[in-house]
């Protein structure tokens, strides 16, 4: 007989079909955490078919205890703006020498924001930054006036959340080494965004499955009942 996995083993140990708590299934996770600091991830599945405009789901959410990484931001701005950008903690600010930094594949950002008046650059760059959901968007908030304070926000535990094709939303809330109030305020933030966020075109049950697991660790489903309104 082969020699079980780690994971195997922890898999074998626990019950698949147990509903935990929040509090719960971070304090499983961390029975089984491995030599590094694990991100804690969030999946949601929701009742929506993304391939219908009118079923959607994404937004921006500002986790209140951060998310433990190191966001990498780049900024289209010219004078005043750029400076700004560049105060409130840019890795990278520019116009045309910043797009064509892009289009020579240098696109190792997790946010990308824009001036308004920067778009007729920015665009551009739409079959580049499209396909990696880096293209600033006045929606989300990354195509702003008062770069400064989206720099900030971005830098300071802001994150995206977008639904899958498969109707699944996927985000980090943080590290296991943050303590239990630090995750739970987060995935109360996210959940909460998640939920104001029903599309119109979402019939029946909207949040149907919520799994709440570890870089290395298993996925362990999460009681309904933790997300009010779902």
């Amino acid at each position: 007989m082969a020699k079980q996995t780690k994971k195997e083993q922890v898999l074998a140990k626990l019950d698949c079909e147990k509903l935990y708590s929040v509090e719960e299934a971070l304090a499983t996770l961390r029975e089984h955490k491995s030599k590094f600091d694990e991100t804690v991830e969030v999946a949601m599945n929701l009742g929506v078919d993304p391939r219908h405009a009118d079923q959607m789901v994404r937004g921006m959410v500002s986790l209140p205890s951060g998310t433990g990484k190191d966001v990498k931001v780049a900024v289209f701005a010219r004078g005043d703006n750029a400076d700004k950008a560049l105060a409130a903690g840019a890795d990278k600010v520019g116009a045309e020498d910043l797009m064509e930094d892009m289009q020579a594949g240098n696109l190792d950002y997790d946010r990308v924001i824009a001036t308004p008046d920067m778009m007729g650059v920015v665009g551009r760059l739409g079959k580049v930054l499209g396909p990696k959901g880096l293209m600033p968007n006045p929606k989300l908030g990354t195509v702003t006036p008062n770069v400064e304070q989206a720099v900030k926000d971005a830098k300071g535990g802001q994150v995206e959340y977008r639904v899958e094709k498969q109707g699944i939303i996927h985000s980090g809330i943080g590290k296991l080494s943050f303590k239990d109030a630090d995750l739970m305020a987060n995935f109360k933030a996210l959940t909460e965004a998640v939920v104001k966020s029903k599309p119109s075109g979402a019939k029946g049950k909207y949040v149907r499955k919520i799994t709440l697991t570890s870089s290395m660790g298993p996925g362990l489903k999460v009681d309904l009942a933790e997300v009010e309104g779902a």
